[in-house]
C-alpha cells in the first residue's frame, strides 16, 4: 500500500512538473519568458499577502466586536467572526499557492540560466552572466526566505481563530466569550507581528522585482 502511495506521489510531482515545463514552453513562444513570469509571479503574491494582511486585520476586529459583545444578537456578532476567520483561511491559502508557483518558476529560471551559461564562447560574457546568476540567485533566497517567514506565523494564527471559532460554536453565551479575554490577547499580539514580518516580505517583493527590472 505504502509503495502504492510513493508511486501515485511521483507520478503527480512528474505530471506538475511536465504541465510546467510546457507552460513555460508555451510561453517562451510567444515571447513571454521564465524571467517576466516570475515577476509576475512575485507581483502575485505581493498582492495575495496584502490582501491576507487585510484579511487577518478583519478577523482581529470582528473578534474584538465579538469579545468585547454588550448586547444585541451574539449569534449574528459570531457568524461574523466566523465568516472573517474563514476568509483568513483562504487568504492564506491564496499566499502559499502563490509562494508555490515562484518556487517552481524561480527553479526552472536558475536550471535554464545555468545550462545556458555553457554556450558561450566569449569567456568575459560568461563571467558576468554567472555573476548576475549567483547575484539574483542570492536575491531571491532573502525573499523568499521572508516568504516563509511569513507564512510560517499564519498557521499558528489560524489555529488559534479555528479553536475560538469550535469553542464559541459550542459555547455561544456572554460568559463563554468573556472567558476568551487571555485568549484574545495573545492572538492579537500574534495577528500584529504576522502583519509586521508580511510587510517585509512585501518589501523585499518590491526590491527583488526592481532589481529582475534592472
Amino acid at each position: 500500500m505504502k509503495y502504492l502511495l510513493k508511486i501515485n506521489l511521483l507520478l503527480a510531482v512528474l505530471f506538475l512538473t511536465a504541465c510546467s515545463s510546457a507552460y513555460y514552453s508555451a510561453m517562451e513562444k510567444i515571447g513571454v519568458h521564465k524571467r517576466e513570469i516570475l515577476v509576475d509571479r512575485v507581483e502575485d503574491a505581493k498582492v495575495s499577502q496584502q490582501e491576507a494582511q487585510q484579511q487577518f486585520s478583519s478577523a482581529l476586529d470582528q473578534l474584538t466586536l465579538l469579545t468585547g459583545f454588550d448586547g444585541g444578537e451574539l449569534e449574528i456578532a459570531y457568524n461574523a467572526a466566523r465568516n472573517a476567520y474563514e476568509d483568513s483561511e483562504q487568504a492564506a491559502a491564496d499566499v502559499s499557492a502563490d509562494i508555490d508557483k515562484i518556487e517552481d518558476v524561480a527553479q526552472a529560471l536558475f536550471d535554464e540560466w545555468e545550462e545556458e551559461l555553457e554556450q558561450y564562447t566569449s569567456t568575459s560574457l560568461r563571467r558576468d552572466s554567472r555573476n548576475k546568476l549567483r547575484q539574483t540567485q542570492s536575491d531571491y533566497k532573502q525573499l523568499l526566505a521572508a516568504m516563509h517567514r511569513s507564512e510560517t506565523k499564519m498557521e499558528p494564527v489560524l489555529a488559534a481563530l479555528r479553536d475560538n471559532m469550535l469553542y464559541l460554536k459550542h459555547n455561544l453565551n456572554t460568559r463563554a466569550v468573556a472567558g476568551l479575554q487571555g485568549e484574545f490577547s495573545k492572538l492579537k499580539v500574534d495577528i500584529e507581528q504576522l502583519i509586521n514580518e508580511m510587510n517585509v516580505a512585501i518589501a523585499q517583493s518590491d526590491d527583488f522585482i526592481a532589481k529582475l527590472k534592472l
